[in-house]
């Protein structure tokens, strides 16, 4: 359904998305941000899914100031590789990758207002862009590893955003998620009993009935800010 192109960032870094259009006009755009693990075929299919839905959908490949042409799966050594690949990229100097991002958010809005979605590491740039970025009208990121944290958490988001957890996530302790709910009143936050990565169903983690509740919740979210 897809095809990967060339986007450039604001200094002139060119860099890898994958593109899935519907087969209509679309509703809206929408960004997709990859997990640890790069534009692989798991966000391949939830763009295409999500084109399926009629967004105009974008998912930059953030790793690419890090490493080109990053597609791992969920094996121990992938899971040590893009952790690796993450450090290295949330080291750049600012701004780091969110240029990229806004890159894509520009990309996407040939589609019509723009969201974002994003996953574990995708979900923290997703509340990173939520708060920072240009040209959103709604962000809902899923599992966002560090956005409870404190620095992250107190942020201001500029546009609505949904936001959704695992209650068996060891990445991010429950406590830190009702920390950042009353910290943030205005952000929708949805609790699954269910692990980190539920979303996707190459993983052991997986979990279908929080995935499929996940998914109609987001789906309403953006279909109320997007069309």
């Amino acid at each position: 359904m897809g095809q990967m192109i060339e986007l450039t960032s604001a200094d002139g870094f060119k860099f890898p998305a994958y593109v899935a259009q519907p087969s209509g006009k679309p509703r809206g755009g929408l960004v997709v941000l990859q997990e640890i693990f790069g534009v692989n075929s798991h966000i391949r299919s939830v763009a295409d899914g999500y084109a399926a839905d009629g967004y105009f959908v974008v998912a930059p490949a953030t790793f690419h100031r890090a490493k080109a042409g990053v597609e791992l799966g969920y094996t121990e050594a992938d899971m040590t590789a893009g952790f690796g690949l993450k450090t290295a990229v949330e080291a750049l100097p600012a701004p780091g990758v969110m240029p990229d991002i806004q890159a894509a958010i520009d990309h996407a809005a040939q589609g019509g207002k723009v969201g974002i979605v994003g996953y574990c590491w995708g979900g923290l740039l997703t509340w990173r862009s939520a708060c920072t970025l240009k040209g959103l009208s709604a962000a809902a990121p899923y599992y966002g590893g560090g956005m409870t944290a404190e620095g992250d958490a107190s942020r201001a988001p500029t546009v609505p955003v949904m936001a959704h957890f695992g209650d068996q996530d060891h990445w991010i302790p429950l406590d830190t998620v009702e920390a950042f709910q009353k910290a943030q009143p205005g952000v929708t936050v949805h609790v699954y009993h269910a692990n980190h990565g539920f979303n996707c169903d190459q993983r052991g983690s997986y979990n279908e009935a929080a995935a499929k509740l996940a998914r109609e919740r987001t789906l309403a979210f953006f279909a109320q800010h997007l069309g």
